[in-house]
């Protein structure tokens, strides 16, 4: 695993990816501490088939009524 800082890593960003490309992980860090990590993608093979998750979702009959102390807060209470 490779660390460079922000500077470095702007001036040598190609070879930074030729590196996670390889299966590298690198850290990306700024003054001395590590704030970013760099790691290869790889996107799911498999398409997305719509309505996959049928019947195994189901949504509360009340999901859209507000309580009474949010909707006051929102100014949206009756009066």
């Amino acid at each position: 695993m490779e660390v460079t800082n922000i500077s470095e890593a702007k001036a040598r960003l190609s070879a930074l990816i030729d590196k996670v490309t390889a299966g590298e992980e690198v850290i990306i860090g700024k003054a001395g501490r590590p704030v970013a990590k760099i790691v290869r993608y790889n996107s799911s093979e498999e398409p997305r088939r719509p309505g996959a998750l049928r019947g195994k979702i189901t949504i509360a009959v009340d999901f859209d009524d507000l309580p009474a102390d949010v909707a006051e807060s929102f100014g949206m209470a009756a009066r």
